[in-house]
């Protein structure tokens, strides 16, 4: 049916939920609200609340791993896009895939058996339970890891309430002393000996899940990621040695990704950015937290040739956060002909954070100018 590993467990509370628990205790998950509800904390504790009656859980993984991006021809900067969002919404083709297993199952029992099924979006720790399910080990990046094919595998599961019998779990921890993915997270938001992120400086949780301004500090190490992040997968031994590229369809790339051109994500309308990403999972992020996103790389990248629409972003978007980003990156251009724009940008612009930010830009366009090295 597609799916690249099966295991089965039982329906028990987790055994990590301490852990889970400390880790919304110390505000880690940012503005993912959602994530420390009443609702969600108490069924994540119980799964018999997700589903009354559940007698076991069947946990898949799918590998969405594609190998390297197809080599693109030079022309104006481009983003990188996390692989899993390289074709449309998985969440929807594992829903479909679930749901034929699930029928599959009805036919085997010869009756109706109640279920729940969740692509990455149920109340569940979906990785202790595939650990439970003997598919794999929870990295130190927190990703579960296969010993065949590595991190590259997005998780879900049916409740069924149906015994079915139990799979043993994966017990060996088998990182042993690699600290590789935390030595590579540019953002340092591994934490070292924790097994725990810290989602707010994570780059996945920056370009998709926070909706406000992303940290000035933290801009510069986004480089040009706009949607997710794959650099602690990419530095893993176990990706690099045991990763198998797929054939299948609903992972492979679809122009224009999976590296759109950064220009195009910045100026796109959003009838435009809705028309190009149907059906794919960069519209979680909006058209205007793209846009954002788009804005920071290319003042990471510190595209010189972006200026012209670095400065339509900042005079023209109607999203401040679009305009304020741009005004950083701006800056980060460090040169007389953007301080101009953000000078002039600055007598019009109304939004008190844009006008901070914008002021802030400048401040760094001059002393960036002033410590640059003499010809």
């Amino acid at each position: 049916m597609g799916f690249s590993a099966c295991g089965i467990t039982t329906p028990e509370p987790p055994p990590h939920l301490t852990q889970f628990e400390n880790w919304l205790q110390a505000g880690m998950h940012g503005s993912m609200h959602y994530l420390a509800s009443e609702h969600a904390r108490t069924r994540r504790a119980d799964p018999l609340l997700v589903l009354p009656g559940c007698k076991s859980i069947i946990v898949l993984a799918t590998n969405y791993y594609q190998g390297e991006p197809p080599a693109t021809e030079p022309g104006p900067p481009r983003a990188i896009v996390a692989r899993y969002a390289w074709n449309d919404d998985y969440h929807h083709t594992l829903l479909l895939r679930m749901r034929a297993l699930h029928a599959f199952i009805e036919a085997a029992c010869g009756e109706p058996v109640a279920q729940r099924m969740y692509a990455d979006t149920g109340p569940l720790l979906e990785r202790e339970l595939a650990q439970r399910a003997g598919i794999g080990w929870i990295g130190k990046n927190t990703l579960l890891i296969n010993p065949r094919v590595g991190s590259w595998t997005v998780l879900s599961e049916i409740l069924l309430a149906w015994p079915l019998p139990a799979d043993a779990p994966f017990v060996a921890d088998r990182c042993g002393s690699c600290t590789r993915c935390i030595e590579a997270c540019p953002t340092q938001a591994i934490l070292p000996d924790e097994r725990r992120v810290d989602s707010r400086r994570c780059i996945s949780y920056l370009t998709i899940e926070e909706r406000g301004a992303i940290a000035r500090e933290l801009r510069p190490a986004l480089q040009d990621w706009v949607f997710g992040c794959d650099i602690c997968q990419d530095v893993c031994p176990w990706n690099v040695r045991f990763a198998q590229p797929t054939d299948d369809e609903a992972f492979l790339a679809r122009s224009p990704l999976p590296e759109p051109g950064l220009e195009d994500l910045l100026l796109a309308t959003p009838a435009q950015f809705s028309e190009t990403y149907r059906g794919s999972s960069l519209k979680r992020a909006k058209r205007s937290g793209m846009a954002r996103n788009a804005a920071v790389a290319l003042g990471a990248q510190r595209a010189q040739a972006a200026q012209p629409a670095l400065e339509v972003a900042l005079q023209h978007d109607a999203a401040a956060d679009v305009r304020a980003h741009a005004a950083w990156a701006l800056g980060q251009l460090a040169n007389a002909a953007s301080r101009s724009a953000l000078q002039t940008a600055l007598l019009a612009e109304q939004d008190a954070e844009v006008r901070n930010e914008i002021t802030a830009a400048i401040e760094d366009s001059r002393t960036a100018s002033a410590n640059a090295p003499m010809a």
